[in-house]
């Protein structure tokens, strides 16, 4: 009977059983899609991702990316995990790799502990009304605090609603508001301008994840919004911090950075810690045609 080997990691912490957890898989080249999304709904994690050949020239390895429901052109924890568990297993070394995914390239710095990735070209879209961003959270119009949400992403696009402090722990997703609002994920989050730290969640009840613990393509687009509202330098570069998962029991720290040009985001990173969980064979489902 054929295996796949597999490790499980979490992303955006430096200790086990805290951050985001992840399945790494390897030596699914011949695997269907469909064999692919059995896997991740196996797993029942956030994210699986698979490590493949690549496919396009400059890439150092293909990562196909799936929540237990559907497959992501891009997210962060699998990206950072996929490619700091890859280096350790001898793949390759630590440095620079570019990682394919139907994102495109993306840049990632491998150390022995984590990775920093830079994130797809920044997208921002308009000033969206609150109310039912607030309604999808169970909160109230007094929960908003600070500039309109807006949708913004580095690969993958959030809509973002800046809340009061007291505000975050109190958010509880309706997943049937959101499904009549047609939105499958949302970012929530606290700014605190004086340490430049925000306390987030991500709900994404379209995909399967009531809450996801740490979300490494949401703090890029973060940095977006945060440039675009006036809450970070219109020019240079700056950091900023993003403290998520602690309401769930998985507390996460992922470090950013974002680069602006005439008050617009034009770069951004997120980096973190890789501490490895577990490692075994899975069985290869069967293939439905």
């Amino acid at each position: 009977m054929s295996t796949l080997a597999y490790e499980i990691v979490d992303v955006f912490t430096d200790r086990p059983f805290a951050g985001n957890p992840l399945a790494v898989v390897f030596g699914a080249e011949t695997l269907a899609t469909e064999q692919m999304q059995a896997l991740a709904l196996e797993f029942n994690l956030s994210e699986t991702v698979f490590v493949l050949p690549p496919t396009q020239a400059g890439a150092t390895y293909r990562a196909r990316i799936f929540t237990p429901v559907e497959e992501l052109p891009f997210a962060g924890h699998p990206s950072v995990g996929a490619a700091v568990v890859a280096s350790r297993r001898g793949m390759f070394g630590p440095g620079q790799v570019t990682q394919e995914c139907r994102a495109g390239l993306l840049p990632i710095e491998v150390t022995a502990t984590g990775a920093t990735l830079t994130g797809a070209v920044p997208t921002l879209g308009p000033e969206l009304d609150p109310e039912p961003l607030l309604e999808i959270v169970g909160l109230a119009p007094a929960d908003h605090a600070g500039p309109a949400p807006r949708v913004a992403g580095c690969g993958l696009e959030f809509p973002y609603l800046p809340l009061r402090p007291d505000a975050v722990a109190r958010a509880r997703v309706d997943a049937a508001a959101a499904q009549r609002y047609g939105v499958d994920h949302v970012s929530v989050f606290s700014w605190d301008a004086e340490t430049q730290t925000a306390h987030s969640r991500v709900f994404v009840p379209g995909l399967g994840v009531p809450e996801d613990p740490a979300t490494g393509s949401a703090a890029l687009g973060l940095g977006v919004w945060l440039v675009a509202s006036g809450l970070l330098p219109a020019d240079g570069r700056s950091t900023y911090t993003v403290r998520q998962g602690i309401e769930i029991n998985r507390p996460s720290s992922l470090a950013c950075t974002v680069t602006a040009a005439n008050g617009t985001a034009v770069g951004a990173t997120v980096a973190g810690q890789v501490v490895p969980v577990a490692r075994g064979e899975i069985m290869v489902p069967p293939f439905v045609g």
